[in-house]
């Protein structure tokens, strides 16, 4: 008879980096006799792990009220065993462990062998490649590389994460016909800074070779890129991105700010001239590019001017997707150590709000052109009425949405069609299958 699997709870915060990290994990608990499951509201676990995040003041606030909804679960008898992994872990498990006696360990980010070990888990490079997804299975995250050497002003992610430190190419390239295999048909490639890849092992940005040999797994439809440093943008990526069928015309390009001033002082290595040059060569040689962005206001520093210069910036460019966060300072940084956060809270959330309020006229523009157009779509669910959709210009969670009437037809998640856009809103896109 068949040994019962014991179920184990891993409860994944933050980022799509730790996504990939917890399914990491699981493989490994699932090979070692464990039932993984992923579900914060789960009751059938009596083990829980959760990995946090520790970035930015309102995702470490979450992670600490996660922890204290398990504490007490554990003080009441519900569960047995409790553990914290992740970016929180990593920077705060000093201070944690005397509060949070209810933990049984804490494992920073850079530690997932010690709580794979204290779980029984096997050790083996087998396990470099497998997962087990919690994302739709016709979509996953590839994280290429881990930590970042940028240092910007802001950021404690090389605090958190360390220096940058690429996949092996063909560790990468099995994982993603692993997960080809597995029914996976679009990739999202994911990193601290994708476009720094590979220069510690190979002396050399390797990207846009990443990319190709990526192109060429037989079940991967889209390749979509994230996280990608402006600063010395390579051009190969560039050429990579306008020649290959399968990479979206789609970028996650962070370029926090404009004014050369707030550049200098958040220290990006990058300034306005560049910036605009950048964004014209991407326009111009990967045609219906959509460019995402995120974008931080309320900076040490950041002056009435500073500030008109950003609205300019989005006034121009017309970002495709845009994202915008209020400054807070996090222990550690340069930021912190250097510079007076000056800006009243009320100005960062009102100088926020204007740029949202910019970009939704903006997208509402743009999404407005697209009515009547084709195009190709991935379906991702059935809610309601409606199939839910994205196309090659819109990320999972983050990005705008396509619906389809279900009209008693049956399409299922993973299946690529084409569809005519019907109407617009700020921020999805209605549309008809088209049979043409």
């Amino acid at each position: 008879m068949a040994k019962k699997r014991k179920p184990i709870n891993i409860v994944t915060l933050g980022c799509s980096k730790n996504i990939v990290d917890s399914e990491h994990l699981a493989a490994r608990l699932d090979a070692a006799g464990y039932r993984p499951v992923f579900d914060s509201n789960s009751t059938e676990a009596r083990t829980v792990v959760i990995n946090t995040c520790g970035f930015i003041g309102d995702a470490k606030q979450e992670s600490v009220d996660t922890i204290l909804e398990f504490a007490a679960a554990k003080s009441a008898g519900l569960i047995d065993r409790l553990f914290v992994i992740g970016c929180l872990s990593e920077r705060y498990a000093d201070e944690l462990r005397p509060e949070l006696p209810e933990v049984d360990d804490f494992f920073g980010a850079r530690d997932l062998e010690g709580i794979a070990d204290i779980l029984g888990a096997e050790r083996g490079p087998e396990f470099d490649t497998r997962r087990c997804l919690t994302t739709p299975p016709h979509y996953a995250y590839l994280k290429i590389s881990e930590g970042c050497n940028w240092g910007c002003g802001y950021c404690a992610i090389p605090l958190i994460r360390g220096k940058h430190r690429s996949v092996p190419m063909e560790q990468l390239e099995q994982e993603a016909r692993s997960l080809a295999a597995a029914g996976v048909r679009e990739l999202i490639v994911i990193a601290q800074d994708t476009t720094y890849y590979g220069m510690d092992l190979y002396g050399r940005r390797c990207l846009d070779e990443l990319l190709r040999r990526l192109c060429r797994i037989e079940g991967i439809e889209w390749i979509r890129l994230h996280y990608a440093y402006p600063t010395h943008f390579p051009d190969e990526v560039i050429e990579t991105m306008a020649s290959e069928p399968k990479i979206c015309r789609y970028l996650d390009i962070p370029f926090q700010h404009i004014s050369d001033s707030q550049l200098a002082s958040m220290r990006r290595g990058i300034c306005e001239r560049e910036t605009y040059e950048l964004i014209g060569r991407l326009r111009e040689r990967i045609p219906g590019l959509a460019l995402r962005t995120t974008l931080l206001v309320g900076y040490p520093g950041e002056s009435d001017d500073d500030f008109a210069r950003l609205e300019e910036f989005v006034r121009r460019v017309r970002f495709e997707r845009l994202g915008v966060f209020p400054y807070s300072e996090e222990e550690g940084t340069y930021s912190a150590l250097h510079l007076r956060d000056d800006v009243p809270q009320q100005v960062k959330e009102r100088r926020a709000e204007r740029i949202m309020e910019l970009q939704r006229e903006i997208s509402q523009e743009l999404n407005r052109s697209r009515v009547g157009s084709r195009m190709r779509v991935v379906v991702d669910s059935l809610q309601g009425d409606y199939y839910v959709a994205r196309s090659e210009y819109d990320s999972p969670e983050v990005d705008q949405e396509v619906l389809i009437a279900a009209q008693g037809r049956r399409l299922e998640p993973g299946q690529f069609l084409f569809v005519r856009v019907t109407a617009a809103e700020e921020y999805d896109l209605y549309a008809e299958i088209s049979e043409e």
